[in-house]
């Protein structure tokens, strides 16, 4: 067990084992709900905005790693170069004077991702068809539906209501404008779709009165429009 510390804790493997605790403790605070788990979206802010984001994922999708989170490419990536890294460095490079272990850990470093992201894309395939099957599709259609509040009362930060879709019924998350409230039994329009939370924006029935005569139209015509 001090070996194993005495290598991972030091140069070239210790990169890699600071890349993957880092990891580790990002996936575990994931799984109790404290940070997003990056599924929702194609990855996370790096502190970077918008467009490190993008540099990151443009960067991963040139190397056939696109398509999934990127903490998940960055977690399998640090990884296998983790293990590259250390199994050559406890059997090659402990023997090594410091200097010449110094020179020779960077080279193995860096080549370390050579096999690693091959590995890691062939890893990602079943994940992305996995998460192309889990992905929401954007109701849109449903857009200037009418509803029903069926929670005690819609806000702009909770509420539900229900939706004639001409079958059994939807029940959707709604929002409404900062500072308006609807209570239950209120008709309210359905007027945008934010996939990223996954619930739809909506304004006042008598605030919409074209579209809720479209609506009404709709509805009373469920042999044409199921």
């Amino acid at each position: 067990m001090a070996e194993f510390f005495n290598v991972a804790l030091t140069f070239p493997t210790l990169p890699y084992s600071i890349v993957l605790a880092f990891a580790v403790v990002y996936w575990l605070l994931a799984a109790c709900g404290v940070v997003d788990d990056g599924f929702a979206t194609d990855g996370i802010d790096l502190g970077g905005g918008e467009e490190g984001l993008h540099g990151i994922s443009g960067m991963f999708s040139r190397l056939g790693l696109g398509g999934a989170p990127v903490m998940l490419v960055i977690a399998l990536l640090a990884f296998f170069g983790w293990t590259g890294t250390y199994l050559t460095h406890l059997f090659l490079l402990q023997p090594l004077p410091v200097p010449l272990r110094w020179a020779a850990g960077s080279a193995v470093a860096l080549l370390a991702l050579v096999p690693a992201v091959p590995v890691t894309a062939v890893i990602l395939r079943p994940v992305r068809r996995l998460l192309l099957r889990l992905r929401a599709v954007p109701q849109t259609s449903l857009l200037g539906r009418i509803g029903v509040v069926a929670s005690p009362q819609v806000t702009d930060t909770t509420g539900y209501a229900t939706v004639d879709d001409g079958g059994a019924g939807l029940i959707l998350q709604v929002r409404l404008p900062e500072g308006q409230t609807l209570p239950r039994g209120s008709r309210l329009v359905l007027i945008d779709y934010v996939a990223e939370h996954n619930h739809y924006r909506v304004a006042a029935e008598d605030s919409h009165p074209a579209l809720s005569f479209q609506d009404s139209l709709i509805a009373g015509d469920k042999e044409i429009h199921r």
